[in-house]
């Protein structure tokens, strides 16, 4: 009789490379070049996909159930915080109008890593990438879905959270974060991967996470920080996968070093252009704040990103050329970015306010080089026109030049000149392109072909490409401003505007009882 041959449980190691890359065949009825032809047109050189390191390391059943976890545990935390009407919890009103930004320009990404991710995974001949961008696009989706169930609480009681992914398809600030992902996934999967897993994941991602949780926090949303904390575990290993992303590449062939320097510079530039809506949150809409954005930036950029640089220099790897710029731009880019959105605040879908007296005092401490001397004055001078009851809060009526490249209005000061906006512009077959520094400018001038496409939002309405049908923006008596947020679907006044006239304000002081408390305390 046969001796039964007992089966061997596999181990850990070896049941994580028999679930993930143990699936992976070579085909037969087509070679694999054609087969996965998007690794290679890049130029990227990869020898040996078996040298790839997998950052994720589970298989998928135990993800589920390390994920499944998670979820009883944010989703407990988002109920009772609904329950026990957490909303009348925030320091102040004006606090919603950071979420109102989070939901609009950074909830969308988390979908369209998901997508990017899900495109990517397909590209490449080694499992072991395809397997890592399956995981990662599945982290993103959760992301997307966690964040817009957090925030839909707020959205019951306050306005301007009720159309975002309309706003994010068509609103002229939000093609900022909307453009940095489409042209990044528009791109290789190599270069996918540069763009969102190393220079925003890696690099950037803690300027907008550590901050923007340690806000919420700070001013009583614990809803918010529930999802965020829920999402930092998944962002590790996002990170993770960031920089063996370019390890790996550096590691194959010499020849991928110049290539991912490129991507490498292009790629911090555009995900600094777009931190520019979080510094603006992080000095100017928080009413309790933490630190300032320059303290975040010396901290997660020039001391963490710095070391990074460092230890990839063996590779032939320097810092991205802009990165010079961006550490002097700590110092301006918030209080440039607030004082556009306080002029055009009836063109966006959200409220924008004066800073008090205290914060001013505030950003002076925190920028005592700069704030004082550039930008003090500014807001004291349009507090002296809103409380003029014959000029009343001044908004700025004609709609500002956006650059080709990363879209940011063109309101950034030329380096090393606070006084003197940063201007430059390339001409193309002809057509003449804006772009608000010299490193836009360089991006452009590389690959034309691909930013010509640009939709830009402002160029848009101008040309009549953002009203309603039943519109005709040169019939005399219509209001472009009114018609143009009709075809957005923002409500003027009750979505945007100034803050203190806004319905928002108004009714968070009668729901928290903080009207009465006032009135009470005047009375003494």
């Amino acid at each position: 009789m046969d001796a039964k041959v007992v089966k061997k449980k596999l181990g850990l190691k070896d049941r994580y490379a028999a679930m993930t890359r143990g699936l992976h065949w070579d085909t037969t009825y087509q070679p694999m070049d054609k087969v996965f032809p998007f690794d290679r047109y890049e130029g990227i050189i990869i020898h040996d996909w078996d040298k790839w390191e997998d950052p994720f390391r589970l298989t998928m059943d135990a993800y589920w159930k390390y994920q499944g976890e998670k979820e009883k545990k944010l989703y407990a935390v988002i109920e009772a915080f609904a329950q026990n009407h957490g909303e009348l919890a925030v320091t102040d009103a004006r606090y919603i109008n950071a979420l109102k930004l989070f939901i609009q320009g950074v909830t969308p990404l988390e979908y369209y890593a998901h997508r990017g991710f899900s495109h990517a995974g397909r590209q490449f001949t080694g499992a072991g990438a395809r397997v890592a961008s399956q995981m990662q696009s599945v982290d993103e989706l959760r992301h997307f879905q966690t964040e817009t169930h957090a925030i839909s609480h707020y959205n019951k009681y306050f306005n301007g959270m009720h159309n975002s992914n309309h706003w994010f398809d068509n609103v002229w600030y939000l093609s900022v974060p909307k453009s940095f992902f489409e042209d990044a996934y528009s791109g290789g999967p190599f270069e996918f991967l540069t763009a969102v897993s190393f220079s925003f994941e890696y690099v950037l991602t803690n300027l907008l996470f550590v901050p923007f949780m340690s806000g919420a926090a700070h001013n009583g949303d614990m809803s918010t920080v529930t999802f965020g904390f829920s999402a930092q575990s998944d962002e590790s290993r996002h990170m993770t996968l960031g920089i063996e992303c370019i390890k790996f590449m550096l590691e194959q062939d010499p020849a991928n070093v110049p290539i991912v320097q490129r991507w490498m510079d292009k790629w911090f530039w555009r995900g600094y252009r777009l931190l520019t809506l979080v510094a603006m949150m992080q000095d100017y809409m928080l009413p309790k704040r933490v630190m300032s954005w320059k303290e975040a930036w010396e901290m997660y950029a020039e001391s963490n990103g710095g070391a990074l640089f460092d230890d990839l220099a063996r590779f032939g790897i320097r810092k991205p050329k802009g990165w010079e710029d961006a550490c002097e731009g700590k110092n301006h880019i918030s209080h440039q970015a607030w004082s556009t959105f306080y002029q055009y605040a009836h063109a966006a879908a959200f409220h924008t306010w004066l800073p008090t007296e205290s914060e001013l005092d505030w950003l002076s401490s925190k920028y005592p080089e700069t704030f004082d001397q550039h930008y003090r004055a500014r807001f004291e001078h349009w507090g002296q026109v809103q409380a003029d009851p014959k000029e009343g809060r001044w908004f700025n009526q004609f709609l500002p030049m956006l650059c080709q490249t990363c879209q940011v209005p063109m309101l950034f000061t030329e380096p090393g000149d606070a006084t003197q906006i940063c201007f430059r512009e390339s001409n193309y077959f002809g057509q003449k392109y804006h772009f608000c520094s010299d490193h836009c400018k360089e991006i452009f001038d590389h690959e034309p072909r691909k930013y010509v496409q640009a939709w830009l939002p402002v160029q848009q309405i101008y040309q009549g490409s953002c009203y309603p049908e039943d519109i005709n923006p040169a019939s005399p008596g219509d209001s472009p401003v009114r018609e143009v947020l009709r075809y957005y679907g923002v409500n003027g006044g009750s979505d945007n505007g100034d803050f203190n006239a806004s319905p928002d304000r108004q009714n968070f002081a009668d729901w928290s009882g903080r009207r009465a408390v006032a009135a009470a305390d005047a009375k003494k």
